[in-house]
């Protein structure tokens, strides 16, 4: 499961629709709806959350936000929390800049392998942008992180 801190405009095709899906398995879990996956590091920050389904909601909405823009058509009605101010303004999960740098690197590699042509978009130099939900602030990667490969 990959929940990324970056911003979905960030993500190439394929890193989008992987990132709907395994969100959507991440509200699953936060619902209580499946067994699995109910330890996994990524929901750490989820689960630490004062209302961990409004944030999993949030980040949905993000997610489906840019899949609009780009012409996809992700079901909202999969999305547990409509988008209102219980989920628009939300308490936002901080996440530090050293994460959101190792997850840059670990989409690059991704990228150089199935989509090349979004590569260029992603080498920028300076901390990337964050997913909406999230507010960066400077740090080093995440303790709830695993090594990326």
């Amino acid at each position: 499961m990959r929940l990324w801190s970056l911003d979905p405009a960030l993500l190439d095709r394929q890193g989008l629709v992987a990132c709907w899906r395994e969100a959507l398995l991440a509200q699953a879990v936060l619902l209580g709806r499946t067994a699995g996956y109910t330890a996994h590091p990524q929901l750490e920050r989820f689960t630490a959350h004062p209302d961990p389904v409004a944030a999993i909601s949030s980040y949905l909405h993000g997610v489906r936000d840019e899949a609009t823009r780009r012409g996809y058509q992700f079901d909202v009605e999969r999305i547990s929390r409509p988008l209102d101010p219980s989920t628009r303004d939300v308490r936002r999960i901080v996440v530090t800049t050293g994460q959101l740098d190792l997850e840059r690197q670990h989409l690059l590699r991704k990228v150089a392998v199935r989509s090349p042509e979004h590569r260029p978009g992603l080498a920028s130099t300076g901390t990337p942008a964050a997913h909406p939900l999230f507010v960066a602030v400077p740090g080093d990667v995440a303790s709830w992180e695993r090594v990326v490969a």
